[in-house]
């Protein structure tokens, strides 16, 4: 098993809330890491049709087979097992009792908000991040070939190419998570969605646009994209919110959590095409953005994320606040450095003034390095420097 960031932070959380809960994607490791750091709980997964059907026709006994505690994996599945829950583990007043992991954010933190509030400590579970694979010496060896391999556990444990993988999660994310979630009666039509979604990624959302471009209206468009995020298919992207004297824009930018999911949606199955395609650039902005997000996942706080672009075309791509200043990241997927890759953040210093930290940009290259006060930070070096200024 590659050693997961999370580890850490579910341990921590462990000591100091009395329900764990550790949700994410399917297939990005929840179940591996929870049966890792609490190998001494029971484990049960009410996936299993015989554990479902005890839990919701005899919650207390169910729960009362677990003395010690346990893992209930796909917890969302029987959510009115949560208020018997409660009662539990305020009688027994014992930290890291219970560990639940479930995939669907409609289901497991809805249930928590109503049931279990104040009583869990959450930790949002991402497929690996560029410093997880790096640690292990798995990091794929040149750009290209991240951006087409991504981070699903999957793809590294096993011998598998992303063109024979994708086509059979995809299938099990239709068949499952939207079933469940949505009375979709046209999986294909829903399919193109997704596709539309993909070669949008990096780009300011436009849903009236997605829904004429799939011929279906605002309001399906809508909930579609609402099922995408709470499957941890896609994140929107904040603007930030001061203007600094200028018009800003007020929509979010789409993301996948996944940078090779989206490549594959959008029809790429080799590293030699990704090298040409147009929207490379894109993708290794999704790739730097879904860095940020894991890292702050990994450490059980959200992501506090935005971007920045007034009316006139003035942008920053990435933008969070530290120590109440504003650090701005400039995102370029060129392998050599340009000195006119400086205009954007010197215009965004103008702007922001003593509240901007020194910019950074992020690039396709290899080498980190400081140019004109400007922190010049290659892909590989990206987690590095994250967690160094933490």
């Amino acid at each position: 098993m590659i050693p997961r960031t999370a580890q850490k932070t579910l341990q921590a959380l462990a000591k100091g809330f009395p329900v764990i809960a550790l949700t994410g994607p399917r297939q990005s490791g929840k179940t591996t890491l929870a049966r890792a750091v609490f190998a001494d709980r029971a484990y049960i997964t009410l996936e299993d049709i015989e554990e479902r059907e005890y839990a919701a026709r005899d919650p207390r006994g169910f729960l009362a087979r677990f003395p010690d505690g346990a893992i209930l994996d796909e917890a969302q599945r029987c959510p009115d097992l949560f208020s018997y829950l409660q009662g539990m583990v305020d009688s027994r007043l014992r930290m890291g009792d219970f560990i639940l992991t479930g995939s669907q954010q409609f289901g497991l933190l809805a249930g928590i908000s109503q049931s279990l509030a104040g009583r869990v400590g959450l930790v949002q579970l991402l497929p690996f991040s560029v410093t997880e694979l790096s640690n292990t010496g798995q990091l794929p060896a040149t750009l290209d070939e991240m951006l087409w391999r991504g981070g699903y556990p999957a793809l590294y444990d096993r011998l598998l190419a992303p063109e024979h993988w994708f086509p059979n999660y995809a299938t099990t994310y239709l068949e499952r998570d939207v079933r469940q979630l949505l009375a979709v009666r046209d999986l294909g039509l829903f399919q193109r969605f997704v596709k539309l979604c993909a070669a949008c990624t990096g780009q300011l959302l436009n849903l009236s646009a997605l829904a004429a471009d799939c011929g279906i209206s605002h309001v399906t468009a809508r909930e579609w994209l609402t099922v995408l995020e709470a499957s941890y298919i896609v994140f929107l992207l904040p603007p930030y919110h001061r203007n600094f004297g200028k018009r800003l824009v007020k929509a979010p930018k789409l993301y996948f959590f996944d940078v090779a999911f989206a490549a594959w949606l959008l029809g790429i199955r080799d590293t030699a095409t990704l090298n040409t395609h147009a929207q490379r650039g894109a993708l290794f902005e999704t790739l730097v953005v879904g860095e940020l997000v894991k890292q702050r996942f990994n450490a059980g706080l959200p992501a506090d994320l935005y971007f920045w672009r007034d009316n006139t075309g003035h942008e920053i791509d990435l933008l969070f606040e530290k120590d109440g200043k504003l650090q701005a990241i400039e995102i370029k997927s060129g392998a050599t450095f340009a000195a006119d890759w400086l205009n954007a953040v010197r215009k965004w210093q103008s702007f922001a003034k003593e509240d901007a930290l020194p910019p950074w940009i992020v690039y396709g290259g290899d080498l980190s390095y400081c140019r004109e006060d400007v922190e010049v930070i290659g892909w590989r070096g990206l987690g590095k420097i994250l967690n160094d200024q933490a």
